[in-house]
């Protein structure tokens, strides 16, 4: 699956806020829109920073479908 669209998908559940720090790790902050819980992702590269992101969503997902 490409970036944006992981990215799309995110932002229908989440607010976004991407940063970089001195080290050169991107950082990702991803607010639920229904809950306000936050959630923090950082790594060396945009798209793995990402793909954990993608991954969370899911397994919020999958938790919210059993219960």
């Amino acid at each position: 699956m490409r970036n944006s669209t992981k990215l799309k998908n995110l932002l229908q559940l989440y607010s976004a806020t991407f940063d970089l720090d001195d080290d050169g790790n991107f950082r990702l902050t991803l607010v639920d829109k229904r809950n306000y819980d936050t959630q923090l992702f950082i790594d060396k590269a945009y798209s793995s920073v990402l793909s954990k992101a993608f991954s969370h969503m899911l397994k919020e997902i999958k938790t919210k479908k059993e219960e």
